[in-house]
C-alpha cells in the first residue's frame, strides 16, 4: 500500500514554479507591493503593478526586469482612493482570468488633520479598505474564471491591539491618525475572512486569505535602484531592530506564500513566525478581535452601503 509523499518544506528562496498564471498587486511600485511583484516574477507568473503613478511604475518594473530575466510584468493603472475609476481596472488588465489579486495598496497617516478621499470618505479608511472592497466587487468575474483564484488582504499587526467602532468608522468623532490607521487595516482584514466566509457558503473556486508582514522597516530593506535606497547610515542604526523585525522584502513572504502554496487555505491567516514580526511565513490563529462574525457582517453591510457595490452580489 503507497503513502501519499511528504508536502515538501516551504523555502522562501525556491519557490514553486507558477507560469501561465496572472496576479494583480496593488500599490505594486513601491514598499512590500514591490518585493512581492519581484518574488512572484521569479516564478514565471504574469504580474500586473496597480500603481496611481506611472513614472514609479516603470521604474519598479525596470528593477524586476534587471534582477527577473525574462521576468512578465507589466502596470495598470489603479487608484483604490477613487472609488468611480475602479470600475475600468479589470477591462483594462486585458486578461481573460486573473489567478489572484493582492491587495496590498495603502496609505497611512501619522500627523492630523483629518483627510478625506475625493469621496468623501476618511482617507486610510477609504483607501485601504473601501477601495480593496470595492475593487474585489469588479475583478470578481476574472476571479471566478480561474480554476481555484486567490484574493489575497495584507493586513498590519498594527492592527492587532484595535477594534472598530461601528458607529464611527469614518473617525469623524474622535480622529487619531495611528488609531485610524490600525483600524482601517483591522477592518480589510475582518473583509478578508468575511468574504472566505461568503465564498464558501456559496461553493465558489475562489479562496480569501488574510496576511500581515510583521515589523517591516525601510532600513532593514535591500536597496532596489529607482525603487528603495539604503543608506549606510540607515544599515547601521537598524542593526539594533534586526533582532526583532525585518525588512519589505521579508514581509513579502507570507502574500507570495498565501498566492502560490496549495496547502494554504480560504479564511486562514498567514504572518511571520517569530513572534508575528519576523521571519519566515507561517499560519497563525486568528486574532481574537477578528474572530467576531456579526462585527464583520454588519461592517460588509456598511461597506456595501458606502461603496454601492458587493463583491458577494453574484455568488452562488
Amino acid at each position: 500500500m503507497s503513502s501519499a509523499p511528504p508536502t515538501p518544506l516551504w523555502n522562501v528562496r525556491r519557490l514553486p514554479r507558477a507560469d501561465g498564471s496572472v496576479v494583480l498587486v496593488t500599490g505594486g511600485n513601491a514598499g512590500i507591493g514591490y518585493f512581492v511583484a519581484e518574488q512572484l516574477a521569479a516564478t514565471g507568473a504574469t504580474v500586473v503593478l496597480g500603481s496611481r503613478n506611472p513614472a514609479k511604475a516603470e521604474n519598479a518594473m525596470a528593477s524586476i526586469r534587471a534582477r527577473v530575466p525574462g521576468a512578465q510584468v507589466r502596470a495598470v493603472q489603479l487608484d483604490v482612493a477613487d472609488l468611480a475609476s475602479l470600475r475600468t481596472v479589470a477591462d483594462a488588465l486585458g486578461v481573460e482570468r486573473l489567478d489572484a489579486v493582492v491587495h496590498n495598496a495603502g496609505v497611512a497617516l501619522d500627523d492630523p488633520p483629518r483627510q478625506e478621499t475625493g469621496d468623501g470618505h476618511e482617507l486610510m479608511f477609504g483607501t485601504n479598505h473601501l477601495g480593496h472592497f470595492a475593487l474585489t466587487h469588479w475583478l470578481m468575474p476574472l476571479l471566478s474564471a480561474a480554476p481555484a483564484a486567490r484574493v489575497i488582504t495584507m493586513g498590519s499587526f498594527a492592527a492587532k491591539s484595535e477594534r472598530l467602532d461601528l458607529d464611527d468608522l469614518q473617525s469623524r468623532t474622535d480622529y487619531r491618525p495611528k488609531r485610524t490607521y490600525g483600524r482601517s487595516k483591522l477592518a480589510q482584514m475582518h473583509f478578508g475572512l468575511e468574504f472566505d466566509r461568503r465564498l464558501r457558503a456559496a461553493g465558489s473556486t475562489v479562496a480569501s486569505v488574510v496576511v500581515h508582514p510583521g515589523g517591516a522597516l525601510d532600513s532593514l530593506t535591500p536597496s532596489r535602484p529607482g525603487v528603495h535606497t539604503k543608506t549606510a547610515a540607515a544599515r547601521l542604526g537598524a542593526a539594533p531592530a534586526a533582532l526583532l523585525l525585518q525588512g519589505k522584502h521579508a514581509g513579502a513572504w507570507p502574500a507570495v506564500r498565501a498566492v502560490l502554496d496549495p496547502a494554504v487555505r480560504g479564511g486562514q491567516l498567514w504572518g511571520p513566525r517569530a513572534f508575528g514580526l519576523r521571519g519566515e511565513p507561517h499560519r497563525e490563529p486568528v486574532w481574537a478581535n477578528l474572530a467576531d462574525t456579526t462585527v464583520a457582517a454588519l461592517l460588509w453591510d456598511a461597506s456595501r452601503d458606502l461603496t454601492g457595490v458587493d463583491p458577494a452580489a453574484h455568488l452562488g
